[in-house]
């Protein structure tokens, strides 16, 4: 795809990087087969083909307006486009870009402003904590909506207490600790009981994704910066990993090389924080020989797991087939959905809060797969999925390493 900046793109970091990705870009339109808000509203411009189309015209100088930001909006970022694209288009990072470029020239109304700044400024706060335990309080009080948002409190059970020579370091979260504690102290059970000991920097906070992708990527990259710090003197420690267990997460550090390559001070930290980042599903081939002795009784193989890959780790840090495999091998029966299984289940961060409607229609035709295979449990690897599609469903919906920590107790 030929593109013709704009004199004010040109020669800027944005303008050189949307350039690079769009002349990829061969129209070929295989990514608006699998793109989520295509196959529910059927417009070409709420698909990846046609968001690249209007970005492009907003680097040529075109003037964007309200109608070109609502369709950037719809994107769900869920990169299933990425998966399908036969010329290896970036979209993910060009639509970053794009977001941006459109925000600057094109104000959005005061509450889409508010909301905006609620969300990427309440979420990451030390204050969340608090405010979750009292939406726990009153949780029967409350409106559908409101409730699908707050999980009933949950015991987060025991952190291990013992030293191992092998130590990986983890993230705890910024939304997790609070709405599902037991997914971080079960991951740590289950490494401490393959001999890893699990280590948590109190400084590393949030990400950095719910800032970067509400376009204050400021923000977001001075979160990056602040997890970049806390984890230093543990990585010249010798750690072996930073795992993740928020898909989510786990997608946005691995892309801290590529967001900060252009700052000075951190461009070659970030880039070695990248590459020691590990998905926790990725451990499993090294965890299944040392846990499988240790399992307190054989999984009930006629009890079916419905496993639903979050975006985030198909598409984002092209993970597929994992979790299902090497449970699988620890005597799990483990399935994915037999139709659509490449499909955002609507959660994709804070698009629930901003797009109501298209995130409980993906929600429902994503329970709806599910369901076909009668799942004693669902599980996921990434707490928003988890949250957004327990909100559907009287079925449990988990995390997969909670199963494999019960499977050990």
């Amino acid at each position: 795809m030929q593109t013709q900046l704009a004199p004010e793109y040109q020669n800027t970091a944005d303008g050189q990087a949307a350039e690079a990705i769009l002349r990829k870009c061969v129209h070929c339109g295989f990514c608006t087969a699998t793109c989520p808000t295509y196959q529910l509203l059927g417009d070409e411009l709420d698909g990846p083909r046609g968001r690249i189309y209007l970005m492009k015209q907003v680097l040529e100088g075109a003037e964007p307006t309200r109608k070109t930001q609502l369709h950037l909006d719809r994107c769900l970022t869920c990169r299933n486009c990425e998966s399908t694209c036969p010329s290896g288009v970036d979209y993910g990072h060009l639509v970053d870009i794009g977001r941006k470029l459109v925000d600057a020239k094109v104000p959005r109304p005061a509450g889409e402003r508010a909301l905006r700044w609620l969300l990427k400024e309440g979420l990451p706060s030390p204050l969340f904590g608090p405010a979750m335990k009292l939406g726990q309080l009153v949780r029967p009080l409350m409106p559908a909506a409101l409730k699908n948002k707050v999980p009933p409190k949950q015991d987060a059970g025991a952190w291990p207490t013992r030293t191992h020579a092998r130590r990986v370091l983890m993230l705890a979260g910024c939304v997790q600790p609070s709405m599902m504690p037991n997914i971080n102290s079960a991951t740590a059970r289950v490494l401490d009981a393959a001999g890893i000991q699990t280590v948590v920097a109190p400084k590393a906070g949030c990400c950095g994704a719910v800032k970067f992708h509400l376009n204050d990527q400021d923000g977001g990259k001075a979160e990056m910066r602040a997890n970049i710090d806390a984890w230093w003197p543990h990585i010249e420690q010798g750690v072996e990993a930073i795992v993740m267990n928020a898909s989510g997460c786990g997608v946005t550090v691995k892309e801290y090389g590529h967001i900060l390559q252009d700052d000075p001070a951190y461009a070659a930290k970030a880039t070695r924080v990248s590459a020691l980042t590990k998905d926790l599903s990725e451990l499993l081939p090294d965890l299944v020989p040392a846990l499988k002795p240790l399992l307190a009784k054989a999984p009930d193989a006629n009890k079916v797991v419905g496993f639903h890959p979050p975006c985030t780790l198909q598409h984002g840090q092209q993970l597929k087939g994992g979790v299902e495999q090497h449970l699988g091998a620890l005597g799990f029966t483990v399935l994915v959905a037999k139709n659509e299984a490449h499909l955002c289940c609507g959660s994709a961060g804070t698009y629930s809060v901003l797009n109501p409607e298209l995130s409980y229609q993906l929600r429902d035709r994503k329970l709806g797969h599910l369901n076909e295979l009668q799942p004693t449990v669902i599980t996921s690897a990434n707490i928003g999925c988890i949250t957004h599609l327990q909100s559907g469903t009287q079925t449990p919906v988990r995390h997969w390493v909670e199963l494999l920590d019960e499977a050990l107790a």
